[in-house]
């Protein structure tokens, strides 16, 4: 991503919605703005072995291991507004657990690309499950979309759950129930 392009682009953006870009409050913003792009999309710039990073340890762990609650922002493909939830992750390990970090940081890799959410719940699960060659993996992500509270039909209450059960978690309707009512469980 080329800052001085971004740069540009926002500048034509503004001039064609009319705006002065050099009036004294806007004076910086198109950089200000490319800057934002960047940061919200650096998952572009991450891969999945760059993020783990070889964190996998041995660990003699067969149970579910679950982080909750993962905060995320993205930005949807469709209109570019942000779409902000959390995700609850399950994996249940075969030989090795990865850093409690990593699961995070692979969330936050995929959410910081333009994104649709039921894409991003799978990417997720596909990241997890090769990196950790687990039995199974669980994802269920609940955001709120700023592209139908802003325009659109504007409906402020609402939220989209998504989730992507692999393995175990698609196979076992108890493992996928013991995971379900775990996340279920107030923080």
């Amino acid at each position: 991503m080329s800052l001085e392009n971004l740069t540009q682009n926002y500048q034509e953006i503004l001039t064609n919605l009319g705006e002065n870009p050099e009036r004294e409050g806007l004076k910086g913003t198109p950089l200000r703005a490319a800057k934002a792009m960047q940061f919200l999309c650096r998952g572009y710039d991450q891969s999945l072995e760059e993020i783990v990073n070889g964190a996998l340890f041995d660990s003699t762990n067969d149970e579910m291991v679950i982080v909750k609650d993962i905060e995320l922002y993205s930005l949807c493909e469709h209109h570019l507004l942000p779409f902000i939830g959390k995700a609850h992750v399950a994996y249940i390990p075969t030989g090795k657990v990865i850093g409690l970090s990593k699961v995070a940081r692979i969330v936050d890799m995929f959410a910081r690309r333009l994104q649709i959410q039921e894409n991003l719940t799978r990417q997720i699960a596909d990241a997890l499950l090769s990196v950790t060659n687990a039995k199974g993996v669980a994802v269920v992500i609940e955001a709120k979309h700023m592209c139908m509270m802003m325009r659109g039909v504007e409906k402020q209450n609402s939220s989209m759950h998504s989730s992507v059960m692999l393995g175990a978690f698609r196979d076992s309707v108890n493992t996928r129930q013991e995971f379900l009512q775990l996340i279920a469980r107030s923080s």
